[in-house]
């Protein structure tokens, strides 16, 4: 699953189970007779949180794409607050947790951000993360590795004990996840990939403050991302539009970001002049190579093409790249050589939380003369 998961985000630019299913709540009768608060969510869409009398009620939305149904959980605080009425939820999960299962990589930033990376005890292909505080965790033995997301050793994770599992899935059909449930670990599914706006995937951070109990921190981490984002934003109202094309080709297929994509919308921020900025839709567009030829020839910048990382090995692989203006310019930008020790792409680890220096990249890119001290975060020119 990770594999795919990964393919997904490379495929669409900047370029991301079904568990054993709560029960769901009461109806929102009984739910009305409790004294709720929304925890401020401005921008994500795929949860929510209510704070309760013993600690918080949360509903998971959305955590794949075309999913019917939400989830719902009681994040329950063993002090501090006096008992109530509150829902008959089933999923409990008692917080602060001190030991957790982490699935994906874009789960590990929230954590370091957090500086609770030493609770994270185990994780399925350990290989793709790159932070280098977690990397030493690793090489320790603290981490434990699980294999691949779609065999994680579910017997290691119930003699492993932790507090809750954060996985995600791409579709409700997950057996894994499902045994974890059945065998008493809450399994939280972490939607941050399916969000459509660049803030609502970091904004997933506040979840992981909740769980950590750490709300002022992760309310304080995000406000600055958030103001560094509109202000960079702004800054790039008074640029000019050069067109842009992103992706590559993947067996015959040529895999793009939507437009009201986050990556789509992320160009749009930039200024930038994305050629299927119109497109709307889930997951990535799929042309073939004369259809975006057509579309995108004389595009002045190509943004993520891929995980290729030279202009010869584009040429190598598909002749009809060189047709294109931006890489007879050399106007090609890429993630894939900013990895980890282990050759995980940071981007793929570390973008959805840093959405602002995402932004400040393709600023840098598209208008070369703004933001002059500031170096390249993800991105560097594709090499020759």
């Amino acid at each position: 699953m990770k594999n795919i998961y990964l393919f997904l985000c490379t495929a669409v630019l900047l370029v991301s189970c079904k568990q054993n299913k709560p029960e769901r709540t009461a109806t929102s009768t009984s739910r009305a007779t409790t004294n709720y608060v929304d925890v401020d969510v401005k921008y994500a869409t795929g949860f929510s949180i209510k704070t309760t009398q013993t600690g918080y009620y949360l509903t998971i939305n959305n955590p794949w794409p075309g999913a019917t149904e939400s989830y719902y959980y009681k994040l329950q605080k063993s002090i501090g607050r006096g008992i109530g009425v509150e829902p008959d939820t089933p999923q409990i999960i008692n917080i602060p947790a001190s030991r957790v299962v982490l699935s994906s990589t874009t789960h590990i930033t929230p954590a370091v951000l957090l500086d609770e990376q030493e609770s994270i005890i185990a994780f399925p292909g350990t290989d793709y993360i790159s932070d280098a505080s977690v990397r030493k965790l690793i090489d320790s033995g603290s981490i434990e590795e699980l294999g691949q997301s779609e065999s994680i050793s579910v017997e290691k994770v119930i003699t492993l004990q932790p507090d809750m599992v954060m996985g995600y899935g791409i579709n409700g059909d997950n057996a894994v996840y499902e045994q974890i449930a059945m065998a008493g670990i809450p399994v939280i599914y972490n939607g941050d990939w399916t969000e459509e706006h660049p803030l609502g995937k970091a904004e997933w951070i506040k979840l992981f403050g909740i769980l950590y109990g750490k709300e002022k921190q992760a309310d304080s981490i995000f406000k600055s991302i958030e103001k560094s984002y509109l202000e960079t934003k702004n800054l790039a109202k008074k640029l000019d539009s050069p067109t842009v094309i992103a992706g590559a080709t993947w067996k015959d297929n040529w895999y793009l970001p939507y437009g009201n994509s986050w990556q789509g919308k992320i160009i749009a921020d930039a200024n930038g002049d994305y050629v299927y900025s119109n497109t709307t839709g889930t997951g990535s567009l799929s042309y073939n190579v004369e259809r975006v030829l057509t579309d995108a020839q004389d595009a002045a910048i190509w943004i993520a093409p891929g995980q290729y990382t030279s202009y010869a090995a584009m040429n190598e692989d598909n002749g009809a790249y060189s047709k294109f203006t931006a890489f007879q310019n050399k106007k090609i930008y890429t993630f894939a050589l900013n990895i980890g020790a282990r050759g995980g792409v940071t981007y793929y680890e570390e973008a959805s939380q840093r959405p602002d220096l995402v932004l400040k990249d393709l600023i840098k890119i598209l208008h070369p003369t703004t933001l002059t001290d500031y170096e390249l975060y993800f991105f560097k020119p594709l090499n020759d």
